[in-house]
């Protein structure tokens, strides 16, 4: 499992992956007019300082974010996300990164919504500043998993559940698909978003055939790993479960998806996932 505060991976691969991915969710469902409501289930502190001592002591951003921050190259794809961390150093310099409630709310409309949940009391507070102003943002010191019932349906009937658990419980697997199916059958229309760290192939395989046997509707599977399957010092990768997910992203995701892990992966360690793991 992982250690946690997220202060200690702010800005690491995983956070790159999954929140470049946030990014063409939520500008998916900005095409069409109507509002849209977003929950983030596990909102974190909202914005991270990389010099930090908890990030210092890691230094997991130096191999994450800092390898994209300033490349000229990359794809259109993923200049929304680039942006979005660029907005919160406007100095040039790379010392601040956002977690996910400070992107939705820079992407989301004037008219769409957003409920942050989070369980850490202290974390919450620091929340709360940090979304200081936001309007349609409703910031919940409670547990993200409970928060499914309390949320959903929303009024809107569009939008996303971004599931992004610490993962520091054995039975985080289990608990997050069930947590995916509760939010589907509370709303079917909606967009589900689960993140997840590759663990070992065994377990992988093991998730991939629960979610399968789920009743879940169709479900894109998105990973990215930097090192291969024998890697045990930490996570080699993450994935995104994908449930509803919009047009095209099927299309869209493994040119991103290659061209991150190209700069994350610097040796050609690991490699890339874009698969329908339920069909239509």
């Amino acid at each position: 499992m992982l250690s946690y505060r997220h202060q200690f991976h702010a800005g690491n691969v995983s956070d790159v992956f999954k929140h470049a991915l946030l990014c063409r969710l939520l500008l998916a469902l900005g095409r069409k007019d109507k509002p849209y409501f977003v929950l983030d289930t596990h909102a974190g502190i909202g914005l991270y300082d990389l010099n930090h001592a908890w990030s210092e002591k890691t230094g997991e951003w130096r191999k994450g974010i800092a390898r994209v921050f300033d490349r000229s190259d990359a794809p259109e794809a993923l200049q929304p996300y680039l942006d979005a961390v660029r907005a919160e150093n406007p100095g040039g310099g790379l010392r601040f990164y956002p977690g996910s409630p400070r992107i939705a709310r820079r992407l989301i409309r004037e008219n769409d919504r957003l409920a942050l949940c989070e369980l850490n009391r202290d974390d919450c507070a620091a929340l709360q500043a940090a979304m200081q102003g936001a309007r349609h943002t409703a910031i919940h010191n409670q547990d993200g998993f409970t928060s499914i019932k309390a949320f959903l349906p929303p009024r809107e009937r569009r939008g996303l559940t971004f599931i992004d658990s610490a993962f520091d419980q054995a039975d985080e697997f289990a608990r997050v698909l069930r947590t995916a199916k509760e939010a589907h059958n509370r709303f079917a229309t909606g967009m589900i978003a689960v993140w997840y760290p590759l663990m070992a192939p065994s377990a992988m395989a093991a998730f991939a055939r629960s979610v399968q046997a789920s009743g879940l509707p169709k479900t894109l599977q998105l990973e990215l790993a930097v090192h291969g399957e024998d890697w045990n010092e930490h996570i080699r990768g993450s994935g995104l479960l994908v449930i509803n997910p919009p047009f095209g992203l099927d299309l869209e995701a493994p040119q991103l998806l290659d061209w991150l892990w190209r700069a994350l992966s610097p040796a050609g360690e690991g490699g890339v996932r874009c698969e329908w793991l339920i069909g239509e």
